[in-house]
């Protein structure tokens, strides 16, 4: 029996080695875009690999119907994955923060590990082979890729991700494919990306970094709160608060609602308390300019802009500023409002958002309800995770229920 997998990541290379384990006879065939397999793993945790996560739900997942991972994430869970990892001869370090990295705090060690494994399973893998389409005659399927045609696969695996990283050949061809045997999509969206807004002087913050909670707002009605680090850019705002919230901020913009955040710059202080800080120092230095006191709580580059926005010059001492001013700063620090109008782009982005409607997929063998052994797994489903090892868990879990069927005569 033949197998044919689109995409080698991590999704990819899960379900070939999961199914010739169980089914030596089968001929697995992986074709991928890019020199080497495992790229966007290469690419995780700033090159160290966060490989899985300890702690995981169907709440650490958005799409359509974000239960649909339910079942691979029983079937799959972190010990289960841990046991597989073991049999490859991989490490892992678990962190307090219940995220996974390889031992070896290197994500070459993975792919390294990955591959020799599918050699000796003798997995054939077609490297910087760019699937065009694939087609089904008579209960056979053909790949074309590079003007080439593959011939007679049982079984055809999708796995090949969306668009986020295009410098890594990430496409949508997987959407193409699924569209051209009746599948439906939603929309897909970056996901895990810096946001841009709309404020004018927001290059004059760039470099700024800070700590802080970030409320998400959706037309005017609060969605949530993440604390984390957040980074000013030219463009507007990044860092990992921003990469969490970015997941419904962005899914949100795609639907034109209006989304704002409120940045605060010091999320265990009350304004009034705030307030009060900011007056005792005025009043001890009645005659220095508001502004260099003010570096003195935050950032240079902070200051200026936070009394351009009340309209307070520059040069204003503290004695000259008002209980009601005072206040009025204290709040904006702790409520700094940034509308946001787009992002980064799938350039920039992490991790993609919509993909093939999961109602379509069965979620216990990840295999097509409309077309018989047509499967996906990974990415290219309407699932994203949350920063963390999320999307990589997915991709195995999902890879590794697939496999398991891929093998089956």
């Amino acid at each position: 029996m033949k197998i044919a997998i689109i995409g080698g990541g991590a999704a990819g290379i899960m379900a070939a080695i999961t199914a010739k384990r169980l089914n030596r006879d089968l001929q697995v065939d992986i074709f991928d875009a890019n020199k080497s397999i495992g790229k966007k793993i290469l690419a995780s945790g700033n090159g160290r690999c966060n490989i899985s996560n300890t702690s995981i739900s169907s709440k650490n997942y958005l799409g359509e119907n974000p239960t649909f991972v339910d079942f691979a994430l029983k079937e799959f869970d972190f010990k289960a994955f841990e046991k597989f990892c073991k049999t490859i001869g991989l490490l892992l370090d678990i962190k307090e923060n219940s995220k996974v990295y390889p031992l070896s705090n290197e994500a070459k060690s993975v792919t390294n590990l990955f591959l020799l494994t599918l050699e000796e399973l003798n997995v054939n893998i077609f490297c910087e082979h760019f699937v065009q389409k694939v087609e089904k005659k008579d209960d056979k399927f053909l790949i074309y890729a590079n003007d080439k045609e593959f011939k007679t696969y049982d079984k055809v695996l999708i796995s090949s991700g969306l668009a986020a990283a295009p410098q890594l050949n990430a496409t949508q061809i997987g959407l193409e494919i699924a569209s051209s045997f009746g599948h439906t999509f939603n929309p897909t969206y970056p996901s895990l990306v810096g946001l841009q807004t709309k404020e004018t002087y927001k290059g004059k913050l760039q470099g700024v970094k800070k700590e802080c909670s970030v409320g998400l707002y959706i037309n005017g009605s609060f969605e949530e709160e993440i604390l984390g680090d957040v980074l000013f850019t030219a463009y507007g705002v990044s860092g990992f608060a921003i990469l969490d919230i970015s997941q419904r901020a962005v899914l949100a913009l795609t639907q034109f609602y209006d989304v704002e955040l409120r940045v605060n710059f010091f999320p265990k202080t009350n304004p009034n308390d705030l307030a009060n800080q900011i007056q005792t120092l005025f009043k001890n230095l009645p005659k220095q300019k508001a502004v260099d006191i003010l570096t003195g709580i935050v950032s240079n580059k902070i200051a200026p802009i936070l009394l351009e926005i009340f309209k307070i010059d520059i040069n204003t001492r503290t004695d000259d500023i008002n209980t009601k001013q005072i206040k009025s700063l204290a709040h904006q620090l702790n409520s700094w409002r940034l509308k946001v109008v787009d992002t980064q782009g799938f350039s920039h982005a992490e991790a993609s958002g919509g993909g093939v409607r999961t109602c379509e997929v069965d979620n216990k063998t990840y295999e097509s309800k409309i077309v018989r052994n047509l499967f996906f797994a990974g990415e290219v489903l309407d699932i994203v995770g949350n920063r963390g090892g999320y999307n990589l868990h997915f991709a195995w879990a999902s890879g590794y229920l697939v496999g398991k069927n891929l093998a089956n005569i």
